[in-house]
C-alpha cells in the first residue's frame, strides 16, 4: 500500500529571490528562473540538509572557476507543521546556512555545500516535540540569494530572479518502500535488487532478513507528516544495515522498519504479534532464508527485540538489544533466562536514560551465553553524543567480541 504522506509534500513551496545586483558591462541573457533541490542526509544525531542542487543545467556553459561561495547566501525557516502539538520543541529555527562551496555536477547543475555536522546550527529537518515524545518532520522554508550573476564561457551572464524550491531527497531514505500490513503497522522495506544486484527465486530463500526497531522517538503520532519515516530519518539504526558495508557482509539483505502507533514499551504483548505479521509478510514474498532473521533495536526498540526472543524462542538468528529496557519492570527474571536466542547487548555507562546496570547488566547475567558491549561514552569522529545514542556504534559495525565484529557475528548465526 502506498504510503499517504509524502516527505516531500512537506516541500516545494516559490520562493521569491531579489533581483541580483552589480550587472557586469557584458551582456547579459534574459531573467530566469532555476528550482533547487535539498539535499539531505541521515546522519548520526538524525537527518540534516546538506546541500542544495541549482537546476541550472539549462544555462551553460557556466564558467565554473567563476562561480564564488560567497555569491550565494541562504536563509532557512523551519517551523512545526500544522497539527504537531503546542508546548516546548527541540529543533525549530530560524537564520541563514553557511555556504561551505560551490560546484557544478557533470548535468551542468549548481552544487551548494552547506556547513552541516554535529555541531552544525539550523541544518535538521526534524524537531522533537515533548508532547507525546515524538520526532515531527519540519516545514523547510529556503530562500536562496544570489548577491552577482552567473558567468557563463562565452562572456555573457544569467540573471537569476527568482528560486524556487523542490524536493527534499534523501536516496538512502528513498531506497526503502513503503508497506503495510492490512489492519497492522506500517513499515518501510530496502530490498537488496535496489543495490543493483538480481535476485534469484528458489524453493528456499537464500537472503537474510534484518529487522529494525525504533526508538521512542520515532513511533507514529496523529497527523505526523512524517509517520513511516521518522525510523529513518532520525539515526542511521536501520540503515546502518543497508550500507554496501553492511550489504556486503549479509551477503545481501532485505532490511525492515516497522514503525509503532505510539511506542513499543506501551504495549509489548500487543506489538509482539503485530511485528510478527509483517515478518511474515515480507518472508512470504521475497526469497528470504528463515533461519537468518536478525532483531534489533534502540531503547524502545532495545526492549522489544528482547520481547521478540521471549514471545519467539526459537525464530530469531540473533537479537541485538541496544540500551533496551530490561529493568524487572519490563521483564520478570525467568522470562530473560529462558532467552534461547543468540543475544548481543550494547550500552553506555553514562546513559542516563535507561542506567546500563539495571537494563543490558541485569540480562546480561541472566541470558545464557549473552554479549555485552559497554561503552565509557557514546564517542564518534570526535564528537561526544548523548550516552543514551550508543546505537552510533552498531550503525557503523564498532562493537566487537572476541576479535570479531558485530555484523559479522550477526551474518554468522542460524535460528
Amino acid at each position: 500500500m502506498s504510503h499517504p504522506f509524502s516527505r516531500r509534500s512537506l516541500i516545494g513551496a516559490a520562493v521569491a529571490v531579489p533581483a541580483v545586483i552589480g550587472l557586469p558591462a557584458v551582456a547579459a541573457s534574459a531573467a530566469t528562473s532555476v528550482k533547487f533541490t535539498l539535499n539531505a542526509v541521515t546522519l548520526d544525531g538524525g537527518e540534516q540538509v546538506v546541500s542544495l542542487t541549482l537546476h541550472t543545467s539549462s544555462i551553460k556553459p557556466i564558467d565554473v572557476k567563476a562561480l564564488k561561495a560567497s555569491q550565494f547566501s541562504v536563509h532557512v525557516s523551519a517551523t512545526l507543521p500544522a497539527g504537531a502539538p503546542g508546548g516546548l520543541a527541540f529543533g525549530p529555527y530560524e537564520g541563514p546556512r553557511k555556504v561551505t562551496g560551490v560546484t557544478v555536477d557533470n548535468r551542468g547543475n549548481i552544487v551548494l555545500a552547506l556547513e552541516s555536522g554535529p555541531t552544525a546550527v539550523g541544518a535538521g529537518t526534524l524537531a522533537y516535540v515533548l508532547a507525546g515524545g515524538r520526532n515531527w518532520a519540519m516545514d523547510l522554508d529556503y530562500t536562496i540569494t544570489l548577491s552577482s550573476p552567473i558567468k557563463l564561457k562565452n562572456g555573457r551572464t544569467v540573471k537569476v530572479d527568482s528560486f524556487v524550491q523542490g524536493d527534499l531527497v534523501n536516496p538512502e531514505v528513498d531506497a526503502y518502500s513503503y508497506h503495510q500490513v492490512a489492519g497492522g503497522l506500517e513499515y518501510r522495506l530496502f530490498k537488496p535488487t535496489q543495490g543493483g544486484g538480481k535476485e534469484r527465486s528458489t524453493g528456499k530463500g537464500h537472503r537474510p532478513l534484518v529487522v529494525w526497531l525504533h526508538g521512542g522517538g520515532e513511533g507514529a503520532a496523529s497527523g505526523a507528516a512524517d509517520n513511516n519515516e521518522s525510523q529513518l530519518r532520525a539515526n542511521r539504526g536501520a540503515l546502518g544495515y543497508s550500507t554496501p558495508e553492511a550489504q556486503k557482509i549479509f551477503k545481501g539483505a532485505y532490511v525492515v522498519a516497522p514503525q509503532a502507533t505510539d511506542a513499543w514499551m506501551s504495549d509489548g504483548d500487543r506489538y509482539a504479534p503485530m511485528i510478527k505479521a509483517v515478518i511474515d509478510e515480507v518472508v512470504a514474498k521475497y526469497p528470504i532464508d528463515p533461519d537468518q532473521i536478525h532483531v534489533l533495536g534502540c531503547s524502545n526498540g532495545g526492549y522489544m527485540s528482547l520481547k521478540m526472543t521471549v514471545e519467539y524462542p526459537d525464530f530469531f538468528a540473533s537479537s541485538v538489544p541496544i540500551c533496551p529496557g530490561a529493568g524487572p519492570n519490563f521483564f520478570s527474571d525467568a522470562e530473560l533466562a529462558g532467552i534461547t536466542t543468540p543475544t548481543w547487548l550494547v550500552h553506555s555507562k553514562d546513559d542516563d536514560v535507561l542506567p546500563w546496570e539495571l537494563n543490558s547488566g541485569r540480562a546480561h547475567a541472566l541470558i545464557k551465553d549473552s554479549i555485552l558491549t559497554l561503552y565509557d561514552h557514546v564517542i564518534w569522529n570526535g564528537h561526544q553524543y548523548s550516552g543514551h545514542w550508543s546505537w552510533i556504534y552498531v550503525a557503523h559495525n564498532d562493537p566487537s567480541h572476541n576479535g570479531q565484529h558485530l555484523w559479522q557475528w550477526q551474518a554468522a548465526q542460524r535460528a
